[in-house]
């Protein structure tokens, strides 16, 4: 039996179940005062091999986006790089940063909940997925339970906005 390179193909109730526990953990994370976003990299079998949230205000990292985090995870637990049988299933549609980085591990499939007009990388201001320059070109969907990602985003950063200094809680944990 040969290695399979195409993603498993997921139910809707499936995906469903994913991205419900994604906001979840995005909205415990919100209230650390980091970006409530969170990821799950899913092998050809529909395990999980990796997950991720957003770190950039815990460990000052530039970096430390959920679905490079978890990209991090998978390719250590699998110990390979190219992940074209794999699904990231992220909460927010990713940055082109984050878009760079999946097409760099040939990611297979794309699913994500709240669409990013201002910065997303996979549609919202640029489609990474689908520019003429990509050497690999994944599956993308977006707006799996967009209304609850997008208002969860919203709640978040109409409370952040609302702290005296803006900067929210993981700062001042972390000082």
């Amino acid at each position: 039996m040969g290695v399979r390179l195409t993603p498993v193909a997921l139910e809707d109730h499936q995906i469903h179940a994913w991205m419900q526990r994604l906001l979840v953990r995005a909205e415990q994370l919100g209230e650390t005062g980091e970006i409530p976003v969170s990821a799950v990299v899913l092998d050809e079998r529909g395990r999980c091999i990796g997950r991720g949230s957003n770190r950039r205000e815990w460990a000052s990292d530039p970096l430390g986006h959920a679905e490079l985090v978890a990209l991090r995870q998978a390719a250590w637990i699998t110990g390979d790089w190219r992940m074209n049988q794999c699904t990231l299933i992220v909460t927010l549609e990713p940055c082109p940063m984050c878009a760079g980085a999946l097409v760099q591990a040939r990611i297979g499939r794309v699913i994500y909940g709240a669409f990013d007009r201002k910065r997303g990388g996979l549609g919202g201001t640029v489609d990474l997925a689908d520019h003429p320059s990509a050497h690999h070109h994944m599956d993308v969907m977006g707006g799996v339970m967009e209304t609850e990602a997008s208002d969860l985003l919203a709640r978040w950063f109409r409370r952040r906005r609302q702290l005296p200094d803006g900067s929210g809680a993981a700062r001042s944990q972390r000082d």
